[in-house]
């Protein structure tokens, strides 16, 4: 299959066939974190700042340049 970047809209409509992805790529989460996510994309950004000390664009770099 093609990959594109994910945005927000793909981020929570196809959150619970990739959370397995998001604790490959960010494995300091752990599963509840993951869970509280839910597919939000803010929630996801406050996270990796949070944990991997990034900062807000940072992050959302990093979910944006996820291609799935």
């Amino acid at each position: 299959h093609k990959e594109y970047p994910m945005n927000s809209d793909q981020l929570k409509g196809k959150w619970n066939q990739i959370k397995g992805e998001v604790k490959q790529r960010w494995g300091r989460f752990t599963d509840d974190e993951i869970d509280k996510v839910d597919g939000d994309h803010d929630k996801l950004v406050g996270m990796i700042q949070e944990r991997y000390g990034k900062t807000k664009e940072e992050a959302k770099r990093e979910i944006d340049s996820w291609h799935i």
